[in-house]
């Protein structure tokens, strides 16, 4: 066992866990994150998204030996207290979520694109949300949602 300091959420936390083990796994099964969500355990659905120093990475792949140095990482828990947040309340309206698992990861993978471009195009959206899968297939409401808050945030600025 060793001990790692992570700084998730803007909160710092100390884990004992096995040198190796996977982010995943430390946020969900050691400090009750349960936000993020294991879909394929190989980094190709996307379900379990998150940010790192605020660009999407996907925490099933990385080891918590790899983002113990001092890296910002933010979950879904930590994109809003409330569950209020702009991305969010686009979600409930558009009416997005089927079965929700992969919910989390797009959600994530929308909040990066739009704090790194607050007006792409319906084509840049598309291809940055590429690779986040969902079962449902609800891809046109998740990009019905990120246009709708991509105009909101354009009226309230």
């Amino acid at each position: 066992m060793a001990t790692y300091s992570l700084n998730i959420n803007e909160t710092s936390y100390e884990v004992d866990v096995v040198q190796g083990t996977s982010l995943l796994w430390v946020l969900r099964e050691h400090l009750g994150l349960t936000g993020t969500k294991y879909g394929c355990g190989i980094a190709q659905c996307g379900s379990c998204t998150i940010h790192l120093d605020g660009n999407p990475v996907r925490a099933c792949i990385l080891q918590v030996d790899n983002v113990a140095n001092g890296q910002r990482i933010k979950t879904i828990e930590g994109l809003s207290e409330k569950g209020n947040h702009p991305l969010q309340q686009a979600w409930v309206k558009a009416q997005a979520p089927q079965c929700g698992y992969c919910q989390s990861g797009q959600l994530m993978q929308a909040a990066a694109l739009l704090e790194k471009n607050p007006n792409p195009s319906r084509e840049e959206i598309k291809s940055y949300m590429n690779g986040v899968l969902c079962r449902c297939g609800t891809y046109l409401r998740i990009l019905e949602a990120i246009e709708m808050t991509k105009e909101q945030t354009k009226t309230t600025s």
